[in-house]
């Protein structure tokens, strides 16, 4: 074992500017440097990058210095993030209280709400329910947000390194959580190292925090490994697709809020669709899809096309040109499928625990809250250890008290029955939904049960009917093709797929013979196609087009396809997405 001081930057070979390193062999004979931590943080995501600097806030008052990592796998914070958004800032404002004098992007007020019930060719207004009042709120950039919290922190003295995916989990020999290991550089679609091959980093801490979002590829191992789900009920997701449009000035009203639920989905399939009015004649329009859907000829992305045919959309669109693309999964289960939070060396913040409030359509203070929560539970657990490694990880169990003491508890808890509602249809959700806020206003004394996990939905494709789509126009509708490219994705192409299937025959027995291959639907950036070879059905998975968007890892009837991260750095680049 061999340990010494480095000083530097970090670049593609090493990390540098850590507080300790070791070279370590592994297993396979590569040699890793291994760096040491107070606390790390795994995704600069809203929940993130409040939990880092929640940790140094309390680093500050106790007068101590702790050493605080976060890893990002975007190319830069932001990169990755999509959202909305629309933002109601009191965990912001409970971070920094002073969030306006230090130029938070957070500035466009909502001035009015919409919420519009559609058939195809009409519009009719809705009275806009409690949890959908916006006033206060604000219509913001959730990427332009993470890059001003990652100045923020830095400033704090958190070390911030994009362009790292985290792609292993380390434990230590009692079993708690060690820290985690990026994934090797320069490795070829083979398998083979090229002449650009950098071993992983190790990286390890006394607390390490999963932040990835909805579906991250290690917080599900640490879910499994842990077995933090065994007494919740399985999370359930939606699919988010958004675009920003540049509009003539006569069809944008800044800070305009619209909600739409009914056309073009039918009644028993949960979804809806969004367009905000921002700033510099811009609106972002979206369109979401609960991925329980049952018919696999459903196309979340050409539902989305469809949906902006409809008069009362395309009006707002007319004449515009479409700017920006992306799409992510969403967390939509709520209490009822938050697992336990905490574990031994570590915790689950943001949406990869789930806490996302979906009646009220926002996830980024809740997001923002629960980082600062686990933060609050994880400092006191973090010791002075003069350069040596801990042999364990510390549970940091405070973190559920907390929560279950804070107003996101009881903000989740009084809405936690309405999205389970839904399987009813959409008429008795709405229903039971009316008499929930307004009369129980969220205080009765059960608490429903979800539909079960989202694969298990679909039904055969002959007891389905495919769905005639109409072809883009090129103005208004769009392909995939097209549509990818405005999400400024890359993906080194000499690598191997981050993809993968547990049995790649399954594809063709079950989910093209059974279903119809609804991977080729669902995916909203065409990775996977059916294409012939020698006269026979072949699956063929484009990798490079993919979003991250984790759709496939959630809704593949079988299971069998697995998301993993690609090499740091890439995937999508959202900007001001």
């Amino acid at each position: 074992m061999i340990w010494k001081q480095t000083k530097g930057s970090l670049n593609a070979g090493c990390f540098c500017n850590f507080k300790d390193m070791e070279m370590t062999q592994t297993q396979t004979e590569r040699v890793r440097d291994v760096m040491q931590y107070d606390a790390l943080v795994v995704g600069a995501g809203p929940a993130g990058l409040a939990a880092a600097i929640r940790l140094k806030q309390l680093a500050a008052q106790a007068e101590r210095d702790i050493s605080v990592c976060v890893l990002e796998k975007g190319g830069e914070v932001g990169a990755h993030i999509l959202s909305g958004a629309v933002m109601d800032p009191v965990a912001l404002a409970e971070l920094f209280p002073d969030w306006r004098e230090r130029g938070a992007p957070v500035t466009r007020g909502v001035t009015e709400d919409r919420l519009l019930f559609l058939t195809q060719d009409k519009a009719f207004r809705l009275p806009v329910v409690p949890d959908m009042d916006n006033k206060g709120n604000y219509i913001i950039s959730l990427g332009l947000l993470c890059k001003w919290l990652a100045e923020q922190a830095e400033a704090l003295g958190v070390e911030i390194y994009a362009g790292f995916a985290a792609n292993e989990v380390l434990y230590h020999a009692d079993g708690s959580l060690k820290g985690v290991a990026t994934g090797d550089m320069g490795v070829d679609k083979n398998g083979k190292p090229t002449a650009n091959f950098q071993a992983g980093i190790e990286l390890h801490a006394q607390q390490t925090l999963f932040a990835e979002g909805a579906r991250g590829s290690l917080t599900k191992q640490v879910i499994a490994r842990f077995a933090l789900d065994r007494e919740c009920q399985p999370q359930t997701y939606g699919l988010g697709i958004k675009e920003i449009w540049e509009v003539p000035p006569a069809q944008c009203q800044a800070g305009l809020v619209m909600h739409t639920v009914g056309w073009p989905l039918d009644m028993r399939t949960y979804g809806g669709a969004f367009a905000y009015h921002m700033d510099d004649n811009r609106i972002a329009i979206g369109f979401v899809v609960g991925l329980d859907y049952r018919n696999p000829y459903l196309s979340p992305f050409e539902e989305f096309q469809r949906f902006k045919l409809h008069p009362e959309i395309r009006k707002m669109l007319e004449g515009g040109r479409r700017i920006a693309y992306g799409a992510r999964a969403l967390v939509e289960g709520g209490l009822q499928c938050l697992p336990k939070l905490s574990f031994c060396g570590g915790a689950l913040v943001g949406d990869a625990a789930g806490f996302l409030n979906l009646p009220r359509i926002k996830g980024s203070h809740a997001a923002i809250k629960s980082g600062m929560l686990a933060a609050e539970a994880a400092f006191p657990l973090l010791e002075d250890l003069a350069g040596m490694q801990p042999e364990t990880g510390k549970e940091p169990a405070a973190y559920r008290h907390l929560f279950e003491q804070s107003w996101l508890y009881r903000e989740l808890y009084a809405v936690r029955n309405i999205r389970p509602a839904f399987k009813w249809g959409m008429l008795p959700a709405f229903a039971y939904a009316g008499l929930e806020q307004y009369v129980f206003k969220g205080r009765v004394p059960w608490t429903l049960k979800h539909h079960g996990a989202d694969w298990r939905s679909l039904k055969p494709a002959a007891a389905c009917r495919p769905i005639d789509y109409p072809q883009p126009d090129g103005k208004i509708t769009f392909d995939r093709a097209s549509s990818v490219f405005l999400a400024n994705v890359s993906h080194e192409e000499n690598q191997i797929s981050h993809l993968r299937l547990r049995d790649p025959g399954t594809m063709l027995r079950v989910n093209y013979a059974e279903y119809a291959s609804p991977e080729t639907r669902y995916c909203p950036a065409g990775v996977y196609e059916i294409v012939q070879e020698n006269g026979a059905p072949k699956l063929q998975i484009n990798a490079a087009n993919c979003l991250h968007c984790k759709t496939c890892d959630i809704k593949d009837p079988t299971q069998n396809i697995t998301w993993v991260c690609p090499e740091g750095g890439g995937g999508p680049n959202y900007g001001e997405m």
